[in-house]
């Protein structure tokens, strides 16, 4: 059975929702939710569509997902039929041009050749996915690496030239399971494998106790350089 969530946590969960109603007053159907499909996106899908189902979530299906990833994808959408759920994938020439200079695992070899598949494959469709749209909602939180500690509620995102909003920015990893447990909020199965952050299945590998939650994504390279582009590494406050 279910533990019920501690008056703390009920009380976050209700910031985050008045946070997330008060962008899509404040953005008026141009703000959307970019879900990662990781734990604490799942948390986020949970509460719009509680609070506010009218903003839009995407995927970004970079055609190198686990298998797990695209299961819980399917299992998302069936439970929250009010939700609106948009894929966005890398554009096939894109994908063939890199593979063909570069090889199918070239992002093994180098940071530069991985920030390019990045690129492809996660950067560009994210530009289709944000065009026209004021802001954006991420999973980012504070705990989860060195590059993160900074970010805060609501941001101004220089790279995208639009606000972004960061609604879990000060949870704990022990809340957002907290709260997938007690809301019986679906999950991908690699996270009781010990991955506690997923990417794309040749980047992502598990971890042992005690190691970052992070240091299973790109592990052959430094902590300060493990993001993808999606977001940057010094995150801009709002005036």
């Amino acid at each position: 059975m279910s533990e019920a969530l501690s008056p703390e946590l009920q009380a976050k969960a209700e910031a985050v929702a008045a946070l997330l109603k008060k962008g899509a007053e404040t953005y008026n159907g141009a703000l959307v939710f970019a879900n990662s499909l990781g734990a604490e996106d799942v948390v986020i899908a949970d509460l719009i569509s509680k609070a506010c189902p009218e903003i839009v979530n995407f995927v970004l299906d970079t055609g190198r997902l686990p298998e797990e990833t695209l299961t819980l994808l399917a299992q998302v959408r069936e439970t929250y039929p009010n939700l609106q759920v948009k894929v966005y994938y890398p554009e096939s020439a894109d994908v063939e041009a890199y593979v063909a200079e570069n090889g199918i695992n070239a992002f093994y070899e180098s940071q530069d050749l991985r920030k390019g598949c990045c690129f492809v494959r996660k950067i560009k469709p994210l530009k289709r996915a944000l065009s026209g749209q004021k802001a954006w909602i991420t999973g980012l939180r504070r705990e989860q690496s060195v590059t993160r500690d900074e970010i805060q509620f609501e941001e101004w995102d220089e790279g995208n030239n639009m606000h972004k909003l960061n609604p879990l920015a000060d949870w704990s990893e022990k809340e957002v399971w907290a709260y997938i447990r007690a809301e019986n909020v679906p999950y991908n199965a690699l996270h009781d494998k010990h991955y506690p952050s997923i990417g794309c299945a040749p980047c992502t590998r598990s971890v042992t106790l005690g190691e970052d939650v992070r240091s299973g994504r790109w592990w052959w390279e430094n902590p300060e350089s493990k993001e993808c582009g999606l977001h940057p590494a010094t995150p801009l406050k709002f005036k």
